[in-house]
C-alpha cells in the first residue's frame, strides 16, 4: 500500500449527545459523552491507515494533556508522528459538539488557541519519501508555499470544506479537489453538477460530497457522475466528510475509475454516518464488493 502524508489539524473533541439540540436559555441533560481525538487531516489519516495505507501526520502540537491524548490515539491507529511539529505556544483546539441522537446532525462550536503549521516546517520534510500527500484546505498563505513545491514532487490532494481567503489561488497544483457542500452552497449553488461544471477549476479531477444527498466527482475532460447515498438510519455523521475523502485517496492511489471511487466514497461515508466513531470502518468497506472486485 501506498505512504501516505496528511497535513492539517488534530482537535480534541468533546461529544455531547442529546435528546435534541437545546432552544436559548434551556438546560439539559447529556445522554452520553464521548472524548474523541479529531480535526479532518487527522479522521482522513485514520481511515486510509485502516485500508492498509502507511500513514503520517504533518501539524503541530503543544505540551498539554490534550495533545498527548491524540498523539496516543494516533499512535493506536498506526499513524506516524515523525512530521509532528512541537510547541510550547497555545493549546490543542477543542471542538465542543451537540449530537443529536434522534437525527444524528451535529454542531459544533470549535476554539483555537494554536499556531499554524508552517511551511518552514514542512520544507524539512523530503516530499518524494511520501507516495500520496493530502492537505487540509487552511492556512492558505502557509498552504500557497507548500504545496507547489510538493504538487510538482508527489500527486497531492486538497480538501476544500469552506470558503478562506485566496484558497482559488491553490487550486491549479493538486491532482486532485475534494469539496464540500458547504463550499458549494458559499458560492451559490444548489446543485452539484451545475458546481462543478460551472465553478470548479477546468482540467482538474475534482470530488464533491454531498451529504445524504450523494457525491459527484467531474473527471478532467469534463465528464460529471453522480452517485446518490443509501438510506442508512443517521446515527453519527461526525467525520463523514473526512471519510468521504479517505475513500476518493484510496481509490485514486488504487487505480479505479472515477465511477468506482465515487461509488466506494459515497457508500463508506454513509457507513460511517450508520455507526459511532471511525472504529471498525475499514472491515464495511469489505461488504461494498462482489467476488470480482467490482463495486
Amino acid at each position: 500500500m501506498a505512504r501516505v502524508l496528511g497535513v492539517g489539524i488534530a482537535t480534541l473533541d468533546l461529544i455531547f449527545e442529546v435528546d435534541h439540540h437545546p432552544a436559548a436559555d434551556e438546560e439539559m441533560r447529556a445522554l452520553a459523552f464521548h472524548r474523541r481525538r479529531g480535526g479532518n487531516a487527522t479522521n482522513t489519516l485514520v481511515v486510509l491507515s485502516g485500508l492498509g495505507h502507511r500513514c503520517s501526520w504533518a501539524g503541530l502540537l503543544p505540551s498539554d494533556e490534550a495533545a498527548d491524548f491524540v498523539a496516543d490515539d494516533l499512535a493506536r491507529h498506526g499513524i506516524s508522528l515523525h512530521a509532528v511539529e512541537r510547541t510550547e505556544e497555545g493549546a490543542l483546539p477543542i471542538s465542543c459538539v451537540l449530537l443529536d441522537r434522534r437525527s444524528g446532525a451535529r454542531t459544533i462550536v470549535h476554539h483555537r488557541d494554536l499556531p499554524e503549521y508552517s511551511a518552514d516546517a514542512f520544507a524539512r520534510l523530503t516530499p518524494s519519501h511520501y507516495d500520496w500527500i493530502h492537505f487540509e484546505g487552511r492556512a492558505v498563505e502557509e498552504l500557497a508555499r507548500m504545496l507547489p513545491k510538493a504538487a510538482a514532487r508527489v500527486p497531492c490532494s486538497l480538501e476544500i470544506e469552506k470558503p478562506r481567503s485566496g484558497i482559488e489561488a491553490l487550486f491549479r497544483h493538486p491532482r486532485l479537489l475534494l469539496f464540500s457542500r458547504g463550499y458549494a452552497r458559499a458560492r451559490g449553488f444548489d446543485d452539484g453538477a451545475a458546481f462543478l461544471a460551472e465553478a470548479a477549476p477546468s482540467g482538474k479531477t475534482c470530488y464533491l460530497a454531498w451529504g445524504s444527498g450523494g457525491g459527484w466527482c467531474r473527471e478532467a475532460d469534463g465528464r460529471i457522475h453522480f452517485q446518490p447515498a443509501p438510506k442508512v438510519e443517521v446515527v453519527d455523521s461526525l467525520g463523514a466528510g473526512d471519510v468521504f475523502n479517505a475513500a476518493v485517496v484510496h481509490g485514486t492511489l488504487q487505480g479505479w475509475t472515477a465511477p468506482r471511487v465515487l461509488a466506494f466514497a459515497v457508500r463508506l461515508a454513509s457507513a460511517k454516518c450508520a455507526r459511532m466513531g471511525l472504529e471498525g470502518l475499514e472491515r464495511r468497506s469489505e461488504r461494498f464488493f462482489d467476488a470480482e472486485g467490482a463495486i
